[in-house]
């Protein structure tokens, strides 16, 4: 009966579907879900041609509202209805917000530079131009190919900023930022601002907005002592979305080589590599960066940091360099890391004062609270009994000998590196450059234009233009630009 009942279901949501687009036939379907303010869920197939305007007709009867009196958001920011869905930067099995439309607070402007300012009137709130104009293509033209899905990456020349590994995937992956309420993590939320730089995405707290899913319950949370704060969060690009759950780690240390920085090691121009976290940010090709970690990790010369873990510092043996998302030494092989993971097991528990198992398959690390017992029991191992001092059987006398073979070798070790390259492979130093020299003119109006670091949203303060534009792309500022190079 009760599949009766849901045969019956879709096919009247199929015709209500039909009646509601004009009887337009869908050519390539989308699958997606769209979460409304009461809590429920609507899976519906979208045509990556349509446009926002189509899914509001679809969500607006559901929430007895019309459709005008909706609003649909999706990473931080507000469709307009001109959008298509190919616009949005959406994969199959994607989750848009619809809300009901309430008062537009004043937000502010992201931050850009330009050479040429006439008039600040020129520049619009970003409140103002997210509806109708921060996504859609002022002279008409209309994107109108497939929207990218998740599962296979096929659009030409793909502007990535973003690396991630993906734990479903257990690789590294292109990676797309999202935002969410960091109170009550509702996806139905708008940022007052872009992020800028890192910090911003990776530090709690930096940046303020609107929840418009529940703001009475994020005001209780917070008993009006604070702001509500947007929450950044990474996600694969290269695969079906598996819900607002779907989240990678970020890789923040791998990045587009946009200046051309040569190799520390090889001195070859790669794309993307890795950028030690240390003041001259010191570049490596990946390759060379395996080559690094495998090399430290044969040599047992990686370092037990008391914060960070088992990890490693610059090649060039700079301060504060170590790398402190441990996740980059995903890019070594399974049985690498395996192994990376042993070790780091290992290194902590002799840096605790503990030892480990001497026999051959064991190795099990045990923590001993008396420093002067010398009987050690492999309690929750093979059960062997062994000194403590020589690691050998126990026994009762001085031991023959002792073994030095474990003792911690973690304080650097050597390898090699040209000072020569080291000079040339910065990563800072060539980004200030390239900064420095580098101007763009505005798409629209070919206004120059000069970035001075931040956000890639630019908006053209030329009296009349006010174009939003990306700084990487040169073209209009898309969904797809926000989540693949939002900053960098």
């Amino acid at each position: 009966m009760s599949s009766i009942i849901n045969a019956i279901k879709s096919i009247l949501h199929s015709m209500l579907q039909l009646f509601w687009f004009g009887k337009k036939t869908i050519t390539n379907s989308l699958s997606i879900y769209i979460k409304t303010s009461g809590g429920s869920t609507i899976s519906v197939d979208l045509d990556p041609t349509w446009d926002i305007k189509n899914v509001k007709e679809i969500v607006a009867p559901k929430l007895g509202l019309e459709p005008e009196e909706v609003k649909i958001i999706f990473a931080g920011k507000e469709l307009g209805d001109n959008i298509t869905i190919s616009e949005c930067d959406l994969g199959q099995k994607s989750i848009l917000h619809a809300v009901k439309i309430k008062s537009r607070p004043k937000l502010p402007q992201p931050r850009h530079s330009l050479i040429d300012e006439d008039e600040e009137q020129g520049s619009k709130p970003l409140c103002e131009t997210l509806r109708d104009t921060m996504f859609s293509n002022e002279d008409g033209s209309r994107n109108s190919a497939n929207a990218e899905d998740d599962s296979s990456s096929t659009k030409v020349d793909k502007k990535v900023h973003f690396y991630v590994f993906c734990p479903t995937c257990k690789a590294l992956k292109h990676g797309k930022l999202r935002v969410r309420c960091h109170f009550c993590k509702s996806g139905a939320f708008t940022v007052h601002s872009d992020p800028q730089n890192w910090n911003d995405v990776l530090i709690p707290k930096q940046i303020t907005g609107l929840c418009e899913n529940s703001p009475e319950l994020c005001a209780n949370l917070l008993d009006n002592l604070e702001p509500t704060f947007a929450e950044f969060y990474f996600k694969c690009s290269e695969h079906t979305s598996l819900g607002e759950q779907d989240q990678a780690v970020p890789l923040y240390l791998i990045r587009p080589n946009l200046s051309n920085v040569p190799c520390l090691a090889c001195a070859d121009v790669s794309d993307p590599v890795f950028v030690f976290p240390c003041p001259e940010g010191h570049v490596t090709c990946l390759d060379c960066f395996r080559q690094y970690c495998i090399t430290k990790l044969n040599e047992r010369q990686f370092w037990q940091h008391p914060e960070l873990g088992y990890t490693l510092a610059c090649p060039a043996g700079c301060v504060d360099s170590f790398i402190k998302e441990i996740h980059h030494f995903r890019l070594l092989t399974d049985n690498q890391y395996a192994q990376y993971q042993r070790f780091g097991t290992e290194e902590f528990v002799l840096r605790s004062g503990g030892v480990l198992c001497p026999q051959p398959g064991c190795g099990m690390g045990i923590l001993v609270d008396d420093p002067d017992c010398m009987k050690i029991t492999c309690i929750n191992g093979c059960g062997y009994v062994f000194c403590r001092n020589c690691l050998q059987g126990y026994h009762i006398g001085e031991c023959d000998s002792v073994e030095d073979g474990l003792k911690n070798s973690g304080s650097g070790g050597c390898y090699s590196v040209d000072p020569a390259r080291v000079a040339d492979a910065r990563w800072d130093e060539a980004s200030k450059v390239a900064i420095k020299v580098l101007t763009k003119p505005c798409p629209k109006c070919r206004t120059p234009t000069e970035r001075d670091g931040g956000c890639m949203h630019m908006i053209c303060t030329r009296a009349g233009c006010g174009f939003h534009w990306c700084w990487v792309c040169q073209t209009d500022w898309t969904r797809d630009c926000m989540g693949s190079h939002w900053f960098g």
